[in-house]
């Protein structure tokens, strides 16, 4: 044992004077190691990315939106369900989403070279439609649709979204981004509501070059992707049929693959004061076939364009931080740049009457770029517009504002022609060619108030009142099929204008 025990005391002493021998060779301190270092280079909240000169910022916000009234998020309830204004119509829509944002910047001998990525995660309550016999059916707004043997809710079901991802270097922009046409404010002039009369927020691809001749002066050119946002309809009118004229649309979609990107020209001054801004748009319509196959010819591609004038004014009278934004927009052959692309281009509104004979009234309208017949050419449509909005800061905690939209769409005779013709033909209206017009005005008026209770979280209520302006002649009436997926009956239904009031509900942490 004792033995053992001295091999043991021997053996530790070993190895503490091992131990010690090895601690001496280690400096006293360790400095500690910077993982995250702060960058204030390029404002709050950008942090070196461990390792590199490059900065990042994080940042997002997480929404739920309740609408009152409407199908659809942001906007009131102008055709589909929404319109129908029956037992198949939502009483509210809900929205929750969760929006992320990624900015990277490096400093570089060519400037700050920049990228930029904001992408969000989106659930939204969708709708019912009748299957007509006596029967619904769940459809998803904007979600993925479920499994048949998922359930009716598809509650686990959403949508991912990529708004913006953009690289800038060297007074480029490529990727995609804003619009060079649209205002930093977009058609959200004092609002959340959807309005007429501006180029939209939507970012879309583009090849951008912005030059900066100090003092706010800036100057852009941009080629940038019509596809998605920048498209409306082009209606071969020889495709009209009587369930597609009672939705709102005059015609089959008729349009073909791109040829030309839309081209776009910005001058702004943005000073102290405000902001003002000039845009010019160029869009080319490229029509696909007349009818089934190539040998039944085409029409010749026709360009549109659009012109849009902006102004904003801060600093006012009436208190710190309030704001007047206004916006006034001239298309023609390219719709979208005034009925931008979170509005719907065909209105489909059911209302009461009182006409003898008639079951309801009806309020139906429709956008395009352009209209054709089999052997003709495209006929362009203009449309004009403006939109604005008053902003008050009651205090550091509460806001609110006013604000209005006016948007008119004007078809020339020839367009007005093909349209009327497939109008009395489908759809037998009481006035005939002389009570046909497929002109109309679509108007917005709104409120809103918001409260800020802490930084960065806002609680918001805003109500919008949507006024349809149709111009068939007073007293017309058309003969409508079936639509089974609103469950309207095929009736004789009498032309009016109509109305739609909208609540919007939300409530906005912003990080």
């Amino acid at each position: 044992m004792r033995k053992l025990k001295s091999v043991l005391l021997v053996s530790a002493a070993g190895l503490a004077a091992a131990g010690g021998a090895r601690a001496a060779d280690l400096p006293v301190k360790v400095k500690a190691i910077e993982y995250v270092k702060i960058c204030s280079l390029y404002g709050a909240g950008f942090y070196y990315i461990p390792g590199s000169d490059t900065c990042i910022k994080l940042g997002g916000y997480v929404r739920a939106d309740m609408l009152v009234k409407t199908a659809v998020d942001f906007d009131a309830a102008g055709n589909g369900v929404g319109g129908a204004q029956n037992r198949l119509s939502n009483g509210y829509t809900a929205r929750a989403r969760q929006d992320l944002t990624i900015d990277t910047r490096t400093a570089s001998e060519y400037g700050t070279l920049r990228t930029f990525f904001e992408g969000v995660f989106t659930w939204t309550s969708g709708t019912y439609t009748a299957t007509g016999s006596g029967s619904t059916v769940y459809q998803s707004l904007g979600g993925i649709t479920a499994p048949a043997n998922a359930g009716p809710g598809n509650a686990a079901y959403g949508t991912v979204g990529i708004y913006y991802a953009f690289i800038q270097f060297a007074g480029f922009t490529i990727g995609k981004a804003e619009s060079q046409f649209r205002t930093p404010w977009a058609e959200y002039p004092a609002n959340n509501f959807e309005l007429p009369g501006s180029g939209g927020w939507d970012p879309i691809n583009q090849f951008t070059y912005t030059a900066s001749f100090g003092q706010g002066l800036t100057a852009s050119i941009s080629a940038q992707d019509q596809v998605v946002a920048y498209t409306s309809n082009v209606w071969n009118v020889n495709a009209a049929s009587a369930a597609g004229i009672a939705a709102g649309a005059y015609g089959g979609n008729d349009i073909g693959g791109t040829r030309a990107p839309d081209l776009v020209a910005q001058v702004r001054l943005d000073q102290s004061w405000g902001l003002f801004q000039a845009s010019i748009a160029a869009h080319d319509n490229h029509a696909a076939y007349y009818g089934a196959t190539e040998l039944t010819g085409h029409p010749d591609d026709k360009w549109g364009w659009a012109g849009q004038l902006a102004l904003s004014i801060k600093n006012l009278p009436t208190g710190p931080g309030d704001t007047v934004n206004i916006t006034g927009v001239y298309t023609n052959g390219a719709s979208r740049y005034n009925f931008q692309d979170y509005m719907s281009t065909t209105f489909a509104m059911y209302g009461g009457t009182n006409l003898p004979g008639a079951y309801q009234s009806l309020g139906i309208a429709g956008v395009s770029d352009s209209v054709f017949v089999a052997g003709g050419s495209q006929e362009l449509t203009t449309t004009y517009g403006f939109n604005g909005g008053y902003t008050h800061n009651w205090n550091a905690y509460w806001n609110s504002s006013i604000f209005g939209a006016w948007a008119a769409v004007r078809y020339n005779n020839t367009a007005k022609s093909y349209i009327c013709g497939a109008v009395v033909a489908n759809l037998a209206l009481s006035t005939g060619l002389a009570g046909c017009n497929p002109d109309f005005n679509y108007a917005v008026v709104g409120m809103k108030t918001s409260w800020n209770p802490v930084k960065n979280l806002a609680f918001t209520a805003e109500i919008g009142y949507l006024m349809l302006d149709q111009k068939y002649a007073t007293g017309s009436t058309v003969s409508l099929p079936q639509q089974s997926g609103i469950a309207k009956p095929g009736a004789l239904y009498e032309l009016k204008d109509q109305s739609s009031l909208v609540m919007l509900l939300r409530a906005q942490r912003n990080w």
